[in-house]
């Protein structure tokens, strides 16, 4: 029996490629505290720069991401499965076409439209951003389907495979890692977008730049934008590790 042999070394380099973002990152953390803690800052600054209001802004920017990109896999990826079907191919087109439209309108113009639509806050955000990340997800669920080897598909189905077995053991485990790629993009356009959703008092990090903003503290906006590009980075890092982790061996 012939087992895969890794290299001496390869597993260390592996984590540290894992844990190296990270530790950037939080050093960056850490400097942002440091200054908000030893900084000259007026009571205005220190107000909107507070421990627990950034912590608090921050939790509420991840629930915004994470909830709306887990409603947009839910929603985006039985989509992608159901068009990449045979039968259901023609109408590919029309449902690509209706994301491009969706993602075409600027991320303020959906924000303030869902806003409307749903009264200003949390909830109206979430949808939203939801409409705004469904195409990248969806996107990438059908062309990771669609790029799949034909023979290998037919090859299952020869084999005695239903349906519904192939899609399960063949195409979804092949067509993983670029739907994973669609669901990083999909994230990391929701942290920039969520910013926005200050706007709709919906909160998180954007409503401390918001406040830098109405407040005129350059001090202030820096730091919630540097705490927002922080988060873009690891949510980015994570899901490009799961991506990794999760793709299947051989490929």
């Amino acid at each position: 029996m012939v087992t895969e042999q890794r290299p001496p070394g390869s597993r260390t380099a592996q984590w540290r490629r894992y844990l190296g973002v990270p530790a950037l990152l939080a050093l960056v953390c850490v400097g942002v505290v440091v200054f908000v803690a030893f900084a000259d800052l007026d009571d205005v600054e220190r107000r909107l720069l507070t421990f627990d209001g950034l912590r608090t802004a921050t939790l509420v920017h991840l629930e915004l991401v994470g909830l709306s990109t887990l409603l947009v896999i839910v929603l985006a990826v039985p989509l992608g499965i159901l068009v990449s079907r045979p039968w259901a191919r023609r109408l590919t087109p029309v449902v690509v076409g209706l994301g491009n439209i969706a993602q075409s309108v600027p991320s303020l113009g959906v924000i303030v439209l869902f806003a409307i639509l749903f009264a200003p806050g949390f909830g109206g955000a979430v949808v939203a951003l939801v409409v705004y990340a469904f195409l990248p997800i969806l996107r990438n669920t059908i062309v990771g389907l669609q790029q799949i080897d034909p023979f290998v598909v037919e090859s299952a189905r020869g084999m005695g495979m239903s349906s519904n077995r192939v899609l399960r053991e063949i195409e979804l485990p092949l067509a993983v890692p670029v739907i994973l790629a669609g669901v990083r993009t999909a994230a990391v356009i929701g942290v920039g977008t969520a910013t926005i959703g200050a706007l709709t008092n919906a909160g998180g990090l954007g409503s401390v730049v918001y406040g830098g903003i109405v407040q005129s503290r350059t001090p202030v906006i820096v730091v919630a934008s540097i705490l927002t590009a922080v988060l873009a980075l690891l949510v980015d890092h994570v899901l490009g590790v799961a991506e990794n982790v999760l793709r299947p061996r051989g490929l």
